[in-house]
């Protein structure tokens, strides 16, 4: 599994999404994703939205993610 494939694959399940994913050693990532979606949602819900676009991949392929999640307005401040 390698960063650009993680990044498709959220971008698939959040398809307004701005996505960026970093990981070296093919089963650590850091993923920054920046979606709509997430508006009057509290961090975990979002963490939720964002594992679902992996599926049974979280805990496999992808051993630890660190995500942070935020809304464009977020983002811009």
């Amino acid at each position: 599994m390698d960063a650009d494939h993680i990044c498709r694959l959220i971008q698939a399940g959040l398809p307004d999404a701005k996505v960026a994913v970093r990981g070296d050693d093919g089963v650590h990532f850091e993923a920054q994703v920046v979606s709509a979606a997430f508006t009057g949602k509290l961090p975990l819900a979002r963490h939720r939205m964002v594992y679902a676009t992996l599926g049974e991949r979280m805990g496999g392929e992808i051993h630890a993610l660190s995500l942070q999640t935020l809304t464009p307005a977020e983002a811009g401040a």
